[in-house]
């Protein structure tokens, strides 16, 4: 029995899954599977190469109780795009989309009710062949999951800025969502947190000099009144939720800076009571406030005000995806409550 009131992030699945296989050049028929283990062997490629790149979109419950997923053709794009440069075969928009919504058809009644709960979607790419030679891989498998879920965090963060680890270089794969990435990055964060640290911030893997990204989440600070985010590059994830943040505030004449912040700019004016707040935004975050803000020995407090800049994007944003709102963006994909269940192989 799921407890739809105390849902952790990412640890309760829905009944069905979605597969496709990628063979002899070509994809074939995607099927809706039963929820369950998905067959592989020891010399299976992506365990030995990494090659496997994935998407966290979500879908939410409309006020009316229409379902609604937020902004699915940007993950599909981005998908493609870190597939690309894996050298994984893309994904044909009909399969994504298609599959997505008979997937979320079927297994509609999983999506929640709530302002901070959603039900969380997993599409992933991984290289299926059953050789351990270090080249690409013949076959491929995409799969979705569907996982109802509450807040990746709760509260506020507490940040730590990187100095010795890196998580992106040039000509690399930071702007990929490509599953190393992640694996990578999870031993810095360890030690981070072992000093009471939610997470940390990447900077550049050249002098350390730059503010680049958080571990899962793209980061906005407010200085002097300005909202500020390093711009886009190969190093960076083009976050979903960081664009839309940015549609929203450009929408309302908010003043928007993106380019350079340098370690130091960032710990000077937080210094000096410059910043008024500063935040993470990401599908599984969405926006999180960031509380304090570790350099070296030093910790320092940032403000994090209910009724901040953080605060009323996030109600925007919440208001739009819960169809509280007019959708002027053309962001929700509505899928309706099919009138019976479909049969599925």
């Amino acid at each position: 029995m799921v407890d739809f009131d105390n849902l952790p992030f990412g640890k309760v699945f829905t009944d069905h899954m979605l597969i496709c296989e990628y063979k002899d050049g070509n994809w074939g028929e995607p099927e809706i599977l039963p929820y369950g283990p998905i067959p592989m062997t020891p010399a299976l490629h992506a365990l030995h190469y990494g090659q496997a790149v994935f998407e966290g979109m979500k879908a939410y419950r409309k006020v009316d109780g229409t379902v609604s997923i937020f902004r699915p053709e940007a993950n599909f794009n981005r998908l493609n795009r870190s597939a690309e440069r894996m050298t994984i075969p893309t994904v044909p928009k009909e399969i994504f989309m298609d599959g997505l919504v008979e997937l979320i058809k079927l297994d509609y009644d999983w999506v929640p009710f709530g302002e901070n709960l959603s039900l969380y979607i997993r599409p992933f790419l991984y290289a299926s062949s059953e050789f351990i030679a270090a080249r690409p891989s013949d076959s491929y498998v995409f799969c979705i999951l569907l996982s109802p879920s509450g807040p990746y965090y709760s509260g506020s963060v507490k940040v730590k800025i990187e100095e010795r680890y890196v998580r992106s270089a040039d000509g690399g794969v930071g702007f990929a969502k490509a599953a190393g990435n992640y694996g990578a990055a999870f031993y810095p964060t360890r030690l981070a947190q072992q000093e009471g640290y939610t997470q940390i911030i990447w900077t550049d893997h050249k002098n350390h000099h730059l503010i680049e990204e958080s571990g899962t989440m793209n980061i906005a600070v407010v200085i002097d009144g300005v909202f500020r985010t390093p711009a886009l590059s190969e190093r960076i994830l083009a976050g979903i939720t960081r664009d839309s943040i940015l549609t929203l505030l450009n929408d309302q004449n908010f003043p928007i800076k993106e380019g350079p912040i340098t370690v130091d700019e960032l710990v000077t004016a937080a210094r000096e009571k410059r910043v008024s707040e500063m935040f993470g935004m990401g599908t599984a975050a969405v926006i999180s406030p960031i509380s304090h803000l570790g350099f070296r020995d030093e910790v320092i407090e940032i403000p994090t005000p209910d009724n901040g800049l953080s605060a009323l994007v996030k109600k925007s944003l919440t208001d739009i995806r819960l169809g509280k709102v007019e959708d002027t963006f053309g962001w929700m994909y509505d899928i309706e409550k099919p009138v019976q269940h479909p049969t599925y192989s």
